[in-house]
C-alpha cells in the first residue's frame, strides 16, 4: 500500500472489515512482484520492501538490502522446519474471542536486535525519547496522546493501525501490540533509507496537516482562566501599549453560563462580537475554548436528550461526571450530534468572528476522562474504535471547511494517527509546573513529531501550580519560556498560584509575562522577538509539514541519519533544518555539554566569528538570559 510498503491484515470472521481507520490515502505504487516456491512459500515484493510468507503461514519481513525488519515471533510445532519450533504453543497472531464477537488481538514480532531504537508513538509524560524496552498504553488520558506509528532505527516505519484500547511492549525478547476489543489485526509497514523517507511515506498514507495560517507563527497568550470582557480586553491593550508582538489570546473554560450551550455568558461577556472586533484592531485572534459536557441545566439538554444527540448510559441517571453540575457527553460518533454542535458554536462563535477552537475533551476533575474508555468500561453498545478527539476534531473541521474556511486550528488535548488532516494542534495537558514536567515534554514533543502530529505545543511554565512571585518557579518559567519559542506553536498557558480557596474554576494568578518580575519580563519579550524575527523561517516550517509530512522539531537523527551520535542523543533537537536548540533543563545551570553532529559546521547565533567543526562535544555557558542555539553553516 504506497511505495516500499505493505499493509496486513488478518481476521478469524467470515470477511476483512471495510474500515481503513487512520489509512485515508491509496498513494499509487508499482505493481508488485508475487512468487510461490515449490515449497509453497510465496514472496512479495513492493520497491525497497520484501515480505516471505512460509507454507504454515509465517511472514517475514525485508528491506531492499536483504536485511530483516520485522519477523513474526511464533513458538509452535505446526513447522518442524523452522528454526524456532518449539512446544511453548505461542502464536504470532492471536485473535482470542471475547463476549460480544470481538476478538483480544495480539501481534508478536521477534525483537531482532536488542540494540534497535524506537521512536515516536505519540506522547507519552516521561523523558524517554528512544521507546525500546517501553511498555505503553495505547489509550487517551490528559497529557497522553498515543498515535501508534513507530520509526525505527533499522529502517521501517510501523503504523498500528487499530484505534481500539490496548497496549504496546517494545521488549528487547519480543516486541508485541494489542488490542483489547477488535476485529481484525490490521497493521500498516514501510522501509526508507532515511527517517525523513518513511516519515514522508507515512504522511502519504494518513493525511497532510493543513498550512498553518499566519497567527500560528506568533506568540499566545493563554491562562486558566479570563473571567469576563473587559479582563481579557485589558491583556490584549496592554500588550499592545508595551510593543509586545501577540498574535493570539484564549478563553478558556466557564465562560458560558451552563456546559452544553456553547455561548458566552452575557452577565460576564455582554458584547462578544464587540470583542472580537477590538481585538482584531489589535491584529489579535481570538481562541475559544469548547467542551463536550451538557449540563442537564442546559438549554439545549432536552432537545438533544430528546434526539439522541448524548452518550447512552447502561445504568442509572443519565451522569457521566460532576464538574460543576450533573453532565453527560454528546454522542461524537452520532454525525447528527456533530452537526448539532458545529450549528451552535457557528451562530455563537464562528459567526462574529472566532476562527479558532480549543477543544477540551476534559473536566478539571475527571480529566483523565477518554470516550474509548468511557464506553468500553460504562458497557455502551456504541462501536468500539473511533478515538474521541478525532472524530470531534473531525466535526469542526468539516463544519469550518463547509463555510470555506480551510486555515483552521483546532487545540485538541489529544491526537490518534491521521487528526493532523483535521488541523489539530495537540497540546501537552494538564501538566505539572516542575522540571521533571518539562523535561517530559522534550521527549513528547519529539515523539508526536514523529508520530506524524507536526502541530505540537506544550502550556510554558506548566499548568498545574507555580507562583509568578516564587524566584524558583521564575528560573523554571523562563527556562520554560525560552524552549517555548522554538516549539511549533509559542503558547503560553497555567492554573498559577495563588488561588481563592473552594473555587475550583476561579481565574488564579496573573499569568501575562509581566507577572513574574521587570528580569523576567525583559528576556520574555526578547525571546518574543526572536519568534517575530523567525516567523518567515518558521512559515517555511509550516509549509514543509503541509507538503511533506515534515516534523517541525525534529530528532538529530532525522537531519543527521548517518551521524550514529546523532541517534543518542536525546536533549537537544532541531528546530527545522538549521536551528540546533539545546534547552536548559536544571535549576541552576548555567554550562551544558552539546554535541553538533557531523556532516555540517556550526556557530551560536549570536556569535560572529567562532565556527565550530561537527561530529564533536563542545561547552558553551548559558545564563539566565540565554538558552544556547546553533546555526547550521
Amino acid at each position: 500500500m504506497g511505495e516500499n510498503a505493505f499493509r496486513v491484515r488478518a481476521t478469524k470472521q467470515a470477511s476483512i472489515p471495510t474500515e481503513d481507520w487512520a489509512l485515508s490515502s491509496k498513494p499509487s505504487s508499482p505493481s508488485p512482484s508475487i512468487e510461490i516456491s515449490a515449497d509453497q512459500e510465496a514472496t512479495i515484493t513492493n520497491g525497497k520492501i520484501k515480505a516471505t510468507v512460509s507454507r504454515r503461514g509465517k511472514i517475514i519481513i525485508y528491506d531492499s538490502k536483504g536485511n530483516k525488519l520485522l519477523e513474526e515471533y511464533a513458538r509452535h510445532r505446526q513447522d518442524p522446519m523452522d528454526p524456532k519450533c518449539s512446544a511453548l504453543t505461542v502464536e504470532a497472531r492471536e485473535l482470542r474471542p471475547i463476549l460480544g464477537g470481538d476478538y483480544h488481538l495480539t501481534m508478536r514480532f521477534e525483537s531482532l536486535d536488542h540494540k534497535e531504537k524506537i521512536f515516536g508513538m505519540g506522547q507519552y509524560q516521561q523523558p524517554y525519547l528512544n521507546l525500546k524496552g517501553a511498555d505503553l498504553e495505547l489509550a487517551h488520558r490528559n497529557s497522553q496522546a498515543s498515535v501508534p506509528f513507530a520509526v525505527s532505527s533499522l529502517g521501517y516505519g510501523f503504523l498500528w493501525n487499530n484505534p481500539g484500547i490496548g497496549r504496546a511492549v517494545l521488549g528487547t525478547n519480543v516486541m508485541s501490540f494489542e488490542a483489547y476489543s477488535t476485529k481484525a489485526l490490521d497493521y500498516w509497514v514501510v522501509a526508507g533509507d532515511t527517517p525523513a523517507e518513511i516519515e514522508e511515506a507515512y504522511a502519504k498514507v494518513t493525511g497532510y496537516v493543513p498550512m498553518m495560517p499566519e497567527y500560528g507563527l506568533g506568540f499566545w497568550q493563554c491562562k486558566l482562566r479570563y473571567t469576563n470582557q473587559e479582563q481579557l480586553l485589558n491583556i490584549a491593550r496592554e500588550y499592545r501599549r508595551r510593543e509586545v508582538p501577540l498574535d493570539l489570546i484564549g478563553i478558556d473554560f466557564f465562560h458560558w453560563k451552563h456546559q452544553g450551550e456553547w455561548s458566552f455568558d452575557p452577565e460576564f461577556w455582554p458584547d462578544p462580537e464587540a470583542m472580537v472586533k477590538e481585538l482584531k484592531e489589535l491584529k489579535v485572534e481570538l481562541m475559544v475554548s469548547i467542551w463536550p459536557t451538557v449540563e442537564n441545566a442546559s438549554e439545549n439538554f432536552p432537545e438533544m436528550l430528546e434526539q439522541g444527540l448524548l452518550i447512552r448510559h447502561d445504568r442509572g441517571m443519565r451522569v457521566a461526571m460532576q464538574c460543576d453540575g450533573d453532565i453527560t457527553h454528546f454522542d461524537a460518533t452520532n454525525p447528527a450530534a456533530r452537526k448539532f454542535i458545529w450549528s451552535k458554536a457557528k451562530q455563537n462563535y464562528y459567526d462574529i468572528g472566532i476562527k479558532t477552537f480549543w477543544l477540551d475533551e476534559a473536566g478539571p476533575e475527571y480529566s483523565i476522562y477518554d470516550f474509548d474508555i468511557y464506553r468500553y468500561h460504562a458497557g455502551s453498545n456504541l462501536q468500539i474504535g473511533n478515538t474521541y478527539p478525532k472524530e470531534y476534531a473531525r466535526g469542526f473541521y468539516e463544519g469550518m471547511t463547509a463555510e470555506g474556511q480551510t486555515n483552521i486550528v483546532n487545540l485538541l488535548r489529544c491526537a490518534w494517527a491521521g487528526s493532523q488532516k483535521y488541523g489539530a494542534l495537540v497540546w501537552s495537558g494538564d501538566i505539572a509546573s516542575s522540571w521533571s514536567s518539562f523535561r517530559n515534554q522534550l521527549a513528547a514533543g519529539l515523539n508526536m513529531g514523529l508520530a506524524g502530529i507536526p502541530w505540537w505545543t506544550t502550556d510554558i511554565g506548566g499548568f498545574h501550580g507555580g507562583n509568578p512571585d516564587d524566584p524558583l518557579f521564575r528560573e523554571l518559567f523562563t527556562r520554560w519560556f525560552q524552549w517555548g519559542t522554538f516549539c511549533p506553536v509559542m503558547r503560553l498557558h497555567g492554573d498559577r498560584e495563588p488561588k481563592p480557596e473552594g473555587q475550583p474554576t476561579a481565574s488564579g494568578a496573573d499569568n501575562e509575562i509581566w507577572s513574574y518580575g521587570e528580569e523576567v519580563y525583559e528576556i520574555c519579550k526578547r525571546y518574543i522577538g526572536i519568534r517575530e524575527q523567525l516567523r518567515e523561517y518558521t512559515r517555511g516550517l509550516m509549509r514543509e509539514a503541509h507538503e511533506k509530512g515534515t516534523p517541525v522539531m525534529r530528532t538529530l537523527f532525522y537531519e543527521f541519519p548517518s551521524d550514529e551520535r546523532a541517534w543518542e542523543v536525546e536533549t537537544q533537537y532541531m528546530f527545522g533544518s538549521k536551528y540546533l536548540v539545546v534547552p536548559v533543563l536544571e535549576p541552576g545551570q548555567r554550562t551544558v555539554k552539546v554535541y553538533l553532529p557531523a556532516g555540517a559546521s556550526w556557530k551560536l547565533w549570536d556569535e560572529k566569528d567562532v565556527l565550530h567543526k561537527g561530529g564533536h562535544n563542545v561547552e558553551i555557558e548559558c545564563p539566565i538570559e540565554n538558552m544556547p542555539v546553533f546555526c547550521r553553516q
